[in-house]
């Protein structure tokens, strides 16, 4: 079957199997590893994408669900050389350890910051609780979408 699927301003036409899960179809038909397959069961948030703005799982979810959605990859943040002004803020508040919650945490930091530019502390750890980080860097996950929501008006 036939499916068209728009990744990172990228629409691309896909003979596939529909029920495929989008996190395998962003790894093998577009190259896009950002997206993580952590637990598997849609409860850790390494597979984020941000879909119509959403911070949307992609480990169990069927690529056809996406059709007709604006899909955005951790990849398809930053412009060209310039990162986005949330990966600058966690790269400027060393908000990651080991990297692999780090899409999760972005994408659902993003998809908070484009509900709500000026979040208060609560309303980001609560967006964030989406996200299993084994880490502990949760305080400058924090930090970083607090600094970045303070900086910038528009995501």
């Amino acid at each position: 079957m036939a499916l068209i699927l728009k990744i990172n301003g990228v629409e691309k036409v896909l003979d596939i199997n529909p029920q495929e899960p989008l996190l395998y179809v962003l790894r093998e038909e577009f190259g896009l590893n950002g997206s993580k397959f952590g637990c598997g069961l849609q409860q850790c948030g390494t597979c984020f994408v941000l879909a119509d703005g959403e911070a949307m799982p992609t480990c169990l979810q069927p690529c056809q669900n996406f059709q007709e959605m604006d899909i955005i990859t951790i990849e398809g943040l930053a412009d060209g050389d310039k990162l986005h002004p949330l990966q600058e803020s966690f790269f400027n508040e060393q908000a990651a350890q080991c990297g692999y919650c780090l899409n999760g945490m972005l994408i659902a930091g993003l998809a908070l910051l484009k509900k709500n530019a000026k979040p208060n502390e609560d309303e980001i750890r609560i967006a964030l609780d989406k996200v299993i980080c084994r880490c502990g860097t949760h305080s400058r996950f924090i930090r970083a979408v607090k600094k970045a929501s303070e900086t910038h008006s528009k995501f």
